[in-house]
């Protein structure tokens, strides 16, 4: 706000003071109310932001749970030191599984291994031969690589690796007593991985290093083999050793062939993703409540008002919160989720582990996505957490608005001052210069007065 730099010209007044302090006077009950209202509507923004904030921290709980009631989880049991280990496998797009409790006899028979390829020896520096090799596996896969003039078996190996790029084939160079050997693996385990090698073109000496399934220049030193597992009784044989598509819903990796052993898999229904799930709402529920009831309270021993206190949105969700648990009670006390004195959840593990083991649909009916609990409690979050439609968010937006407009009225107030001030100065100004005159008309007068009585 400008102030006069003037001081006093002829009467003493502190011309710049006083104007300060009638400004001031006329401003503050204006200011006052102006920023009365917007501590207000700050501090209900504040706490509507809090409650809006463990709401949606409900509602991811309510969402997580409702996942883990509708997919049901499952874990494997295996012994020790078998042959084997067993994942439940889950559909990405769903999250569900095809797994089912029950107990599985298995056998692993022998173990899927891939197929290796030697060829005679060779001295260092040897030139092997030029022209094309082309090396396949599987159905269809290929590749085709180009061997130059004067190569050896060092460089055959480098440029079939610069072709195959780490599939179906690598291969690598042995040096053995009798000289170095080119050593082709399969990458691919079991006979779908199994390497078959021709040589065309360049003078002929790559059909050193051709193989066609059965004999060759290649010598065989390591057969592709197939797994082969037994599951209660049925045979079934793969060309690697993680399969997927024996029991519906598991993965069996297989580690050691121990034919003539059978060891039990159990599959049993795994509670425990639900029950964290479940506490986890618990624990927001409770939060989300205990905080709706402290934004809204009324101290009768300070007597002071919440921030909330009144508001009938507020009592609003309370209401519905409240309801929706009443309405459900039964259901809730036989998973073992029982509604306390003061209104908050609390989850017994020992009852909801009773109550799955009983009837594990029971928890999906009330707590999974198309659950009673879930769809009441999903319908009153969104009424408040929706962009747009939401109470909360249009409530929040209407208080932003509240806040700008009051800003705007300070702004506003102070241009007015500013005006206000530059009156006060006026009118002191002229009251001054007024005041001087008279000073100096009065004190010529007593010149004169006294010059005529001498």
């Amino acid at each position: 706000m400008a102030t006069s730099s003037l001081s006093t010209i002829g009467s003493g007044l502190d011309i710049p003071t006083i104007v300060a302090q009638l400004v001031a006077a006329e401003r503050a009950p204006s200011a006052n109310r102006i920023n009365n209202q917007g501590t207000t509507a700050t501090a209900k923004l504040s706490a509507l932001g809090s409650i809006k904030s463990s709401l949606s921290t409900l509602q991811t709980a309510m969402e997580a749970m409702g996942k883990a009631a509708d997919v049901r989880a499952y874990k494997t049991s295996v012994p020790e030191k078998s042959g084997f280990s067993a994942t439940i496998v889950t559909d990405p797009a769903t999250g569900k599984t095809l797994a089912a409790a029950g107990s599985y006899n298995i056998e692993v028979v022998s173990l899927a291994q891939p197929q290796k390829l030697s060829s005679g020896a060779f001295d260092a520096e040897a030139l092997v031969g030029d022209g094309k090799l082309s090396i396949a596996w599987g159905e269809e896969d290929s590749i085709s690589v180009d061997i130059a003039p004067g190569s050896n078996l060092a460089s055959i190996a480098a440029a079939i690796n610069s072709a195959a790029g780490g599939k179906g084939v690598n291969a690598t160079v042995i040096t053995a007593n009798d000289g170095q050997h080119l050593v082709l693996n399969a990458v691919n385990s079991g006979t779908d991985g199994a390497l078959k090698v021709t040589a065309s073109g360049g003078n002929g000496g790559l059909s050193a290093l051709t193989w066609d399934g059965t004999s060759g220049g290649l010598t065989q030193t390591s057969a592709p083999t197939n797994a082969h597992v037994r599951v209660d009784g049925f045979d079934r044989e793969s060309s690697s050793n993680s399969i997927s598509d024996i029991i519906a819903g598991v993965t069996l990796d297989l580690t050691k062939a121990e034919a003539g052993t059978t060891t039990v898999l159990s599959i049993t229904q795994n509670n425990e993703p639900l029950k964290t799930a479940v506490q986890a709402f618990v624990t927001a529920y409770n939060a989300a409540t205990s905080l709706l009831k402290t934004s809204s309270a009324y101290d009768a021993e300070k007597d002071k008002a919440s921030v909330l206190t009144g508001d009938s949105m507020i009592r609003g969700m309370q209401q519905q919160l409240r309801g929706q648990l009443s309405a459900n009670v039964i259901d809730l006390k036989e998973l073992g989720l029982t509604i306390t004195k003061d209104g908050t959840l609390s989850l017994d593990a020992s009852t909801f582990d009773k109550a799955m083991a009983k009837n594990p649909a029971a928890a999906e009916a009330l707590v999974g996505k198309s659950g009673s609990l879930y769809e009441g409690m999903n319908s009153i979050l969104k009424s408040n957490l929706d962009t747009g439609t939401g109470t909360l968010v249009q409530r929040t937006d209407a208080l932003n608005k509240e806040i700008k407009k009051l800003e705007k009225q300070l702004d506003d107030l102070d241009l007015r001052m500013e005006k206000v001030s530059a009156r006060y100065t006026a009118q002191f100004t002229a009251m001054d210069k007024l005041v001087s005159q008279m000073q100096g008309t009065s004190s010529y007068l007593s010149q004169q007065f006294a010059a005529m009585s001498g």
